[in-house]
């Protein structure tokens, strides 16, 4: 595996152990501000130097040059209830697929994200966004019932995305960003040795369920891609705005370790032994992050009141199979995905008590991109999600001031239904239910200068 230790490092301070909790393993975690929204501000608000994240454009809004550092700590309950999951072995041995229930397999999360903003005064204004957009974590008990589909998932991201912005005319302002992106994974998953060594034989040898072993697979790779954004202000009031974020391909390598029982290591298989047929070995393969696409509005009332409200859409549909390939020959480990294209709705409300306080509320719903219970995976459990967020912000000084954040995320009742043929009739035949929620508490603090 190819070692950047400094970007390992710069991961783990962006990304640690980081859940998804956007449309697929997406973060949007990207402005304490937006969150107090639900990010029904989006494309539009521009409250802050988070607008790089959301649409460069906004960037024309901001006065002198702002600093801004937000933390979200993520807290999801992920708890599987098995239903009947069958072995491909089954209708000879009598026994169904054996295990647990995994435990909770949600890990709680913190994802921090950093800007900086400088309006030049003369129509042109600078940014640059460090974050982590796009970051899965599930964490299994080795023994449960879908070990051979997954133990531990992990993605993390760093996206370090420097932007620009013009003011056109006194209404119209564009912006454009480019995206370096580094992506860092481990999927690990238990192997049934024993039905392997049982096939292999006849019958003759192994042991069903009984000789486990176990596959880390870590890679990591750059990817580039840019985000573009307009921002047309009809008053000082009123505003809309339209944001793009491209998709990303990341060709991956890493190396994958086999964690092999004693007992069945010179046991036949395809011509050879499992221990040399499962030697450790690189292994390469590619994901494109999706592109996005937001509308959004914003209008303010009077001094007190404000409103938003933004549609989003994600092209998921992008991600049709995640595929291993292993340079020892091994056959490629494959799971079929078939997400689809997701739309995520949002609606906002501010309220300003005083000229240092104000009071935020939002609510969203977002469409999950997995198809169906048979395209489901333990790795990503995900399900729709209806968001309620509410937030302040308070103004110390002309200096400083800060913002604080809580959302709960009702997650609807995922389903798994796979049967043990074809690509699952090792892994098993994973059959049962999630009952899922997340909670989301943030801070923000803001530096201008």
């Amino acid at each position: 595996m190819k070692k950047r230790s400094v970007f390992v490092v710069m991961a783990s301070i962006l990304a640690i152990t980081s859940p998804a909790f956007s449309a697929g393993f997406a973060i949007i975690e990207q402005s304490v501000s937006g969150l107090g929204n639900a990010f029904s501000g989006g494309a539009a608000s521009a409250e802050d130097a988070t607008t790089i994240f959301f649409n460069p454009a906004g960037l024309t809004r901001l006065k002198g040059q702002q600093a801004v550092g937000g933390i979200h700590l993520i807290i999801p309950q992920a708890e599987f209830s098995n239903k009947g999951s069958t072995h491909a072995l089954q209708p000879l041995t009598g026994q169904p697929l054996s295990g647990g229930n995994g435990g909770d397999g949600g890990v709680t999360g913190v994802v921090p994200n950093l800007y900086y903003a400088a309006n030049l005064d003369n129509g042109l204004a600078l940014g640059l966004g460090i974050n982590a957009p796009f970051a899965l974590a599930t964490d299994y008990d080795d023994g449960w019932v879908g070990r051979y589909h997954a133990l531990r998932s992990e993605v993390k991201t760093v996206n370090i995305n420097p932007s620009v912005a013009c003011k056109v005319n006194d209404h119209l302002s564009l912006g454009a960003g480019v995206s370096a992106q580094y992506l860092q994974a481990e999927l690990s998953n238990a192997i049934d040795f024993g039905t392997i060594a049982f096939s292999s034989s006849g019958g003759a040898l192994g042991t069903p369920q009984g000789q486990d072993g176990k596959a880390v697979l870590e890679a990591d790779s750059w990817g580039f891609g840019y985000n573009l954004g307009a921002l047309y202000e009809f008053n000082e009031n009123s505003r809309v705005g339209l944001a793009y974020r491209s998709m990303i391909r990341h060709d991956l390598e890493g190396d994958a370790d086999f964690r092999i029982p004693s007992s069945v290591t010179s046991l036949p298989f395809v011509g050879a032994g499992i221990g040399a047929a499962f030697a450790d070995t690189d292994i390469k393969g590619d994901i494109d992050l999706p592109d996005s696409a937001s509308l959004s509005a914003y209008h303010r009332f009077n001094s007190k009141w404000a409103v938003m409200a933004d549609v989003t859409w994600t092209n998921w549909s992008r991600f049709k199979e995640l595929r291993v390939k292993f340079d020892s020959g091994l056959a490629d480990s494959v799971t079929t995905e078939n997400w689809d294209d997701t739309w995520r709705y949002s609606a906002g409300v501010n309220y300003n008590p005083s000229e240092s306080w104000v009071l935020r509320a939002g609510v969203a719903y977002d469409e999950e991109a997995i198809p169906d219970a048979e395209h489901r995976t333990p790795r990503i459990p995900g399900a729709d999600r209806t968001w309620v967020a509410v937030g302040t912000g308070y103004k110390i000084n002309d200096r400083f001031s800060f913002d604080l954040g809580y959302a709960h995320l009702f997650v609807a009742d995922a389903k798994i239904d796979k049967d043990p043929v074809g690509e699952d009739a090792l892994r098993g035949g994973l059959k049962g239910e999630y009952d899922a929620s997340v909670d989301i508490v943030s801070a923000q603090l803001v530096y201008n200068f």
